[in-house]
């Protein structure tokens, strides 16, 4: 007995102008053209297949500094211990409390605008 291989498929090729693939590449919404082009000819009632993201992290360093600073700070349980003490009543508005709430509020959203700039989205 041999161990060989399942012989695969000939591939299908298919002439296209570049127009036309430039029109398939922004409507595979992230797939591989092949699969897009599966999907469209086979099940195009079907939503489409789940994909992986293909977009590849632009800027790792930032991407560290953001897990950092989630990974220093206690957001959790802070907020969770806020939500009790605004809940009884006990929550004293002092001036170092709303100071300590727009410093968590700024550190969110420069995580937020980090994270951002670190997988190349745009705002």
């Amino acid at each position: 007995m041999t161990d060989q291989k399942p012989k695969r498929p000939a591939p299908l090729s298919i002439r296209l102008s570049p127009e036309e693939r430039a029109r398939l590449e922004s409507d595979c919404l992230g797939m591989s053209l092949a699969s897009y082009i599966k999907w469209r000819v086979f099940d195009p009632d079907k939503p489409p297949p789940r994909i992986r993201g293909k977009v590849p992290v632009k800027d790792h360093m930032k991407l560290g500094q953001i897990l950092a600073l989630l990974g220093a700070s206690r957001i959790a349980s802070n907020i969770n211990q806020l939500a009790k003490a605004v809940h009884s009543g006990s929550l004293p508005v002092t001036q170092e409390t709303e100071r300590d709430l727009n410093r968590g509020c700024t550190d969110i959203a420069d995580m937020r605008r980090m994270l951002i700039e670190a997988l190349g989205l745009t705002e």
